[in-house]
């Protein structure tokens, strides 16, 4: 039975709503951004395609806070912080709920991690307090391109229906350059259009900590003899596991640990491409599967794991890189372990490179430093009334191994809401807009950049 065009069409009114500032994706760059630009004065909406905001972070349940943190050779340095601004103020509300914990080793620095649940609360307090107009469970579909050139909104779908939301700027904090994309501008896709593989996070509940790190140690990174002992038993077809060096993280809740050790490729091969319909519902499936694998390995294998069993698992896959905005600035590979700086860094970063391909991660260290990123790693090269944050950078593919973690993606909001509403604010352009004045800004609000 075939059905008229007229019968597939939704014939319920359109919603429509006008703001000054709106911000696509509600993860730590979103929520940043949003929640900057609302205190300095903009109406702000902030559309998420979930029913909570934390991106990664929760939906990946990528469950740390990278990157505040210095590298250093000295293992008995404690930890030294060296990123601030908005992160702070997150800390502190995710601190104050009990969902946060104390640094913990991760290699050369240290990171913390968090309860999923809490930050989601966090961020809906702190979103409220603003005064920003939250809408979840939305997805966007279109940009509203004028004349080729000029973002002035976008078309999303709600439970309610079609959704047009006009804005003087948008942010696409939606981690894939998602409005980046739909408005026909430049991007690019990892190195030669191969990104880092996807990983499903989960947890392991029913752990006994105490004698988990009594065997193991400190250090998340777990050593040598658990790696070759997974090498060991894979190779004896006991267990499927693709990935000896594995992160194991002790966290808020008794008895858990929070696990990320699988690796997910394509049953051809292949790093899989979240972008790809096909390879994000493989490496969900994949992922499930990898994730039984690993827990079942770690019952039987390791000290304190005896009676454990999988809490929980990100509710999608991980992703570390798909789509990267085209800007007027690139963040180069060598900008990273050269510790670059720049007049107009509006962000600074002490986080290793952390490459995710081939048979093991790779991580290369920046010590007793921070390279900066610039403004312009947030303009699009083409295009107006458009700026990004987050993952979806202008950054070469080792680069963005390491700017895409969860300290500087609150750092990139910081910066982007507060060019946002002075762009929408003043009738500014976000390219005419002074990195070095946005910088100012920034320290003027506790970010201590150099």
């Amino acid at each position: 039975m075939s059905a008229n065009l007229s019968d597939l069409l939704d014939l319920r009114s359109e919603l429509k709503l006008d703001c000054d500032v709106l911000v696509v994706g509600g993860g730590a760059a979103g929520v940043a951004a949003a929640i900057i630009a609302a205190r300095r004065g903009a109406r702000v909406v902030l559309v998420e395609k979930y029913g909570f905001c934390g991106g990664g972070a929760v939906a990946g349940l990528s469950g740390t806070i990278c990157g505040m943190y210095a590298a250093t050779n000295d293992a008995s340095a404690p930890p030294r912080q060296l990123v601030h601004g908005f992160l702070d103020e997150f800390v502190v509300a995710m601190e104050q709920r009990g969902g946060l914990a104390p640094p913990i080793r991760y290699g050369k620095t240290f990171t913390r991690v968090h309860d999923p649940l809490v930050w989601r609360e966090a961020a809906d307090a702190l979103l409220m307090e603003a005064g920003v107009q939250v809408l979840f469970h939305t997805t966007v579909f279109g940009a509203l391109v004028e004349g080729g050139e000029k973002v002035e909104g976008v078309v999303a779908y709600t439970k309610e229906g079609r959704t047009t939301i006009s804005a003087k700027v948008t942010i696409d904090a939606s981690g894939d350059a998602d409005i980046v994309a739909m408005a026909g501008f430049p991007s690019f896709i990892g190195q030669d259009g191969r990104v880092q593989n996807p990983t499903m996070i989960f947890r392991l509940l029913g752990v006994d900590v105490d004698r988990f790190r009594a065997e193991y140690g400190d250090d998340t990174i777990m050593g040598n003899a658990v790696s070759e002992l997974i090498r060991t038993r894979a190779a004896g077809n006991e267990y499927k596991l693709p990935r000896a060096k594995i992160w194991l993280f002790p966290t808020t809740r008794p008895g858990e640990l929070l696990c990320n050790c699988t690796r997910v490729i394509g049953a051809d091969g292949r790093e899989l491409n979240p972008l790809y319909v096909r390879d994000f519902t493989e490496a969900e499936i994949e992922g499930r599967k990898q994730v039984r694998e690993y827990a079942r390995f770690f019952r039987d294998n390791l000290v304190g794991c005896e009676h454990s069993f999988v809490n929980d698992t990100g509710v999608q896959v991980g992703v570390r890189q798909t789509r990267q905005a085209l800007g007027t600035h690139v963040l180069r590979n060598d900008d990273i372990l050269a510790g670059t700086k720049f007049r107009d860094g509006i962000a600074q970063s002490p986080w290793p490179i952390e490459l995710h391909a081939g048979a093991k991660p790779r991580v290369e260290w920046l010590l007793d430093d921070v390279y900066e990123i610039p403004y312009g790693c947030f303009v699009p090269q083409r295009g107006e009334g458009l700026l990004t944050a987050g993952r979806c950078l202008s950054a070469e593919h080792e680069a963005v191994a390491s700017a895409r973690v969860t300290a500087q993606c609150f750092s990139y909001g910081h910066a982007i809401g507060c060019a946002a509403a002075i762009c929408a604010l003043e009738g500014v352009a976000p390219r005419d807009i002074d990195g070095v004045a946005i910088r100012a800004e920034l320290n003027r609000e506790g970010a201590q950049l150099a």
